[in-house]
């Protein structure tokens, strides 16, 4: 599971510096000597980051993140191909354009193509990263008809004897029909969610006919169950439902195949024996597609905490999947924080402290933690899912009976965050904060605050409760993930007020946690509403996780006046009037939540979901809009990837330097010629 705050987003980063940033070096490269942001379009801004410490490396540790990091990029067409079918097919095409059209580039139609382009690989597709919708060109289809006809047809992905004219008509209803292909994840109630997404992990099925498939093969006894479906595509062929797995010699091979040459050069050079395993397990479960092969990768992986060089690499998060059982493919390289990791340490080691003082039922709670093990990162490389729009953390493995049996990673992302927080600050808490101690507050403990509620949410959140026997673990279905960012987010908010984190040192203001609660709730029922188009709804989970835990709180306390919207110079403004009531109510759903996961209650989990974290008031939405354009802020953001760069001499790695790229479209196109190893449709 990763916390995005890929999504905090730029709304909320805006109110935020991070406390890593504070207690740890700072790159070598000072902030005011590096330029952070080096590109800009519509909402979204491109950013860099820094690698500390690079150059200090020995000559193993550089290459193996070397090495890694080839692996990283090389599973890039897999994630834009699991995204949609026809996704690299628009890609090819743009690369084609950029690359080799002769016509004026000067004109607003190209600068809307090249803005469209970036939208494109920024997104890893044709649909919005955060919203799923399908984006539309702002150039017309014969501008566009122009461009290919202006650029060299041999640059062009066409089919064999293929004229260019057929190939403009088959791909252009693609891009411009609003209709076609519409929704990436399908999540509309009462809706066939298979049927209607456009993502490519299904073709010619619908969702009964998944969930018949399904059926029959899990075993909801089974202690320790794979995760069914995860590597695989399920089609109807001949009438028949049937898989396509993830493999060398399957669905995505050449892509795969290249995952496995660089895997196979970091064994040599890998931190300790245990690592070089990992990476021969986790190259067998790239050839065989068998997921006892992954859960046995993951138990050593989660295990193998003494390395200073780490990384994920896999079909991981569901996040895309509109049955919330197949993973996106991504990887993220990285080089442990050592004197940041201190305080993240702080909490993994209290792990069985917060598991027994949870307000949960004692039959949901684990009876023993195991193995929660945490640390700060500085990310080297992002690759599939990971790029461009990165996390701020994560907590893996994903599997429920790992996590119980043999422990979990959980890391905060620091050079991430140290970059995002670089981006300057806006008027942001002057518009949405009316009272000056609120604002004030904000500004002092909203770094604290906001990056302990996420090491609480990564570090024991995701690590909490237990599921009952028997209980399914895809019991949730599409619902499973909005409630467990909740789940997750919830632990965090109820144990930021407690004395026990003034105790262990992690905290010395026990009112500093207001700031977070009222940070939290401002963007959960306003804030985030940037991001989406009046008159939809909200469909990215994180997003209705936040809405639907502030929400709740909100309407459970109404009666008490717990919170309160009221409106200033005809402006809408939120205050929290009773912080202590508030913790009781986060208490209340936290319970709630984790019982509808331990028992697998369906019903219950979509009332929520659906009651709470999906519709939005338009007047209010509106107001949000207009208001939030006068800042001027971008919405999103994501990095482009440093270059390493191999020094050889007689054929031999010597050192591995870093180049930090200036443009961003120099990189896409460089990503596009040298790690496109897959066919244009799969």
């Amino acid at each position: 599971m990763k916390i995005f705050n890929k999504t905090i987003t730029l709304i909320l980063l805006v109110m935020i510096t991070l406390l890593i940033s504070g207690c740890s070096e700072k790159p070598t490269q000072q902030a005011k000597e590096f330029k952070f942001q080096i590109d800009r379009f519509g909402e979204i801004q491109i950013l860099r980051y820094q690698i500390p410490g690079f150059e200090n490396m020995d000559l193993r540790q550089k290459k193996l993140l070397y090495f890694l990091s080839e692996a990283a990029k090389c599973g890039r067409d897999i994630t834009f191909d699991q995204n949609f079918k026809y996704n690299l097919l628009v890609r090819k095409t743009l690369d084609a354009i950029v690359t080799s059209y002769n016509g004026d580039k000067s004109i607003e139609d190209y600068e809307n193509f090249m803005t469209y382009t970036k939208k494109v690989w920024f997104s890893s597709g044709i649909h919005h990263h955060y919203s799923t919708d399908k984006f539309v060109p702002n150039f017309t289809e014969d501008y566009f008809k122009s461009l290919i006809i202006n650029s060299d047809s041999k640059e062009l992905p066409l089919k064999e004897n293929q004229s260019v004219e057929e190939f403009i008509g088959f791909i252009t209803p693609i891009m411009f029909d609003p209709n076609l292909y519409a929704k990436k994840v399908a999540s509309e109630k009462g809706t066939d969610v298979v049927a209607n997404s456009a993502s490519n992990f299904y073709e010619g099925v619908t969702m009964k006919e998944v969930n018949s498939y399904y059926k029959k093969q899990i075993d909801s006894n089974d202690p320790t169950p794979i995760s069914y479906g995860l590597n695989s595509k399920v089609v109807k062929e001949n009438g028949k439902v049937k898989e396509l797995s993830y493999t060398v010699n399957g669905m995505y091979g050449e892509a795969i195949s290249q995952i496995i040459f660089w895997l196979e050069k970091a064994i040599p050079v890998a931190e300790n024996e245990t690592q070089a395993k990992e990476f021969e397990l986790l190259i067998e479960y790239y050839k065989t597609g068998d997921l006892k092969i992954w859960d046995e990768y993951n138990i050593l992986w989660a295990g193998n905490i003494g390395v200073q060089i780490d990384y994920a690499n896999g079909f991981i998060e569901v996040y895309d999947d509109p049955m919330a059982m197949k993973a996106t493919w991504e990887s993220v390289v990285n080089v442990k924080n050592e004197e940041a990791t201190k305080l993240t340490q702080i909490i993994g080691e209290q792990a069985q402290w917060f598991e027994d003082h949870s307000p949960v039922a004692t039959k949901f709670k684990k009876e023993k933690v195991t193995g929660v093990t945490a640390k700060v990162i500085d990310v080297v490389q992002l690759g599939g899912a990971c790029y461009p729009t990165s996390p701020l953390g994560i907590n893996l493995p994903n599997a429920d009976w790992i996590r119980k049996d043999h422990g979990s990673k959980s890391v905060t992302l620091k050079n991430i965050g140290f970059a995002y927080d670089q981006v300057g600050k806006s008027g942001y808490l002057n518009e949405f904060v009316a009272i000056d101690e609120v604002r004030e507050r904000m500004k002092k403990y909203g770094d604290i605050t906001n990056m302990l509620h996420t090491d609480l949410h990564e570090v024991v959140g995701h690590g909490s409760g237990q599921l009952l026997p028997g209980t399914d673990p895809g019991a949730l279905k599409g619902y499973q993930t909005p409630l467990e960012e909740a789940r997750a987010d919830l632990f965090g908010l109820y144990y930021l007020p407690d004395a026990k984190l003034v105790e262990l040192g992690l905290l010395t203001d026990t009112e500093a946690y207001k700031a977070q609660y009222d940070s939290y709730i401002l963007n959960g029922l306003m804030g985030q509403l940037a991001r989406i188009k009046l008159g939809k709804s909200i469909e990215q989970a994180h997003m209705r996780g936040r809405q639907l835990i502030s929400k709740w709180v909100y309407e459970m306390g109404k009666e008490e006046n717990v919170i309160e919207m009221y409106a200033l110079d005809e402006k809408t403004f939120i205050r929290i009037n009773d912080y202590e009531k508030l913790r009781v109510l986060f208490g209340e759903l936290l319970a709630e939540i984790q019982r509808i996961k331990s028992e697998g209650d369906y019903n219950a989990g979509e009332a929520l979901v659906e009651d709470y974290g999906v519709k939005i008031d338009p007047e209010l939405h509106k107001e949000l809009l207009e208001r939030y354009a006068k800042l001027n802020r971008a919405v999103f953001g994501g990095f482009a990837n440093p270059e390493l760069v191999p020094v050889t001499e007689n054929g031999e790695i010597i050192d591995v330097k870093v180049e930090y790229i200036e443009d961003y479209t120099e990189q896409m196109l460089k990503y596009g010629k040298e790690y496109s190893f897959l066919p244009t449709i799969n």
